[in-house]
């Protein structure tokens, strides 16, 4: 059954190729480039899961995670953080924002597919 996923990534080659792969296992994408409109469009596309990049621009990934996590229709929808930036104490601070998975950039294929699987 597919599922619907909101991705948010300012990259615009990492944004196709979430989506390219979130499509091609069957998945309904929410492409986003701007941190700013995720509650709005999240509360409108109701997904089952949310992937978010960490550094984006206006809004950072941790503060959209806790926007998300603070909302009572949203607080349930598993996150999935990615970073190309991952330092000392990166993936401690994004779990305790609320994320249930973290994966750094550059991604591996088989293991983004099988985060998304994991959390869905």
């Amino acid at each position: 059954m597919a599922k619907r996923v909101l991705v948010v990534e300012d990259n615009e080659l990492n944004l196709k190729l979430f989506c390219d792969l979130l499509r091609a296992h069957g998945h309904e994408v929410l492409p986003l480039r701007d941190g700013r409109d995720v509650l709005a469009q999240a509360r409108a596309f109701l997904p089952d899961l949310v992937i978010t990049d960490i550094h984006l621009p206006h809004v950072s990934g941790i503060e959209l995670i806790v926007s998300l996590k603070g909302d009572a229709a949203l607080a349930h929808v598993p996150i999935m953080a990615v970073t190309a930036y991952a330092g000392h104490g990166d993936e401690e601070r994004v779990r305790a924002a609320g994320a249930q998975a973290y994966v750094s950039k550059p991604i591996s294929v088989l293991r983004f597919v099988e985060q998304v699987n994991a959390l869905l």
